[in-house]
């Protein structure tokens, strides 16, 4: 876990041009009007539910950790449940990432980056068992719906 690493690459990918086209990225994958970087990933379910129990709480640790810095800069803010996205999704079209990242993670932590006009996320994927679990940051022009 390297938090500061974490950190420059959101600094980063808030002042980042946005892909023109919905593909991978040297940090993770983008599209128009949003970026996903994955801080973190441990990629191999085994089967084993306590090796996956200690990583995703490994992982809930170093997402606390960068919630903390960011915290000290654009302020604290209560767990956002993306998943309350995903049933929006059925009537309208969810902008940028949203009902993406609602579909892969219980919580979020989300700011609006004053200065930047971009909104950032970071939350651990860990809801399929099938999957392997990541530590991501998103970062989108457009806020949730």
């Amino acid at each position: 876990m390297n938090i500061a690493r974490h950190i420059a690459l959101i600094d980063e990918l808030c002042f980042r041009p946005f892909p023109a086209e919905h593909g991978p990225s040297d940090t993770g994958f983008g599209g128009p009007g949003h970026h996903v970087a994955v801080l973190e990933t441990d990629d191999g379910p085994d089967g084993d539910p306590a090796r996956r129990a200690v990583t995703v709480d490994r992982f809930e640790k170093a997402r606390d950790a960068v919630y903390e810095v960011l915290a000290s800069r654009w302020g604290d803010t209560g767990p956002w449940n993306p998943r309350t996205v995903l049933p929006r999704t059925e009537r309208k079209e969810t902008p940028g990432p949203w009902a993406w990242l609602g579909a892969r993670v219980g919580s979020a932590r989300l700011w609006e980056v004053q200065g930047t006009g971009r909104w950032v996320a970071v939350a651990v994927a860990d809801r399929d068992p099938d999957d392997g679990i990541r530590l991501l940051a998103v970062v989108a022009e457009t806020p949730p719906p």
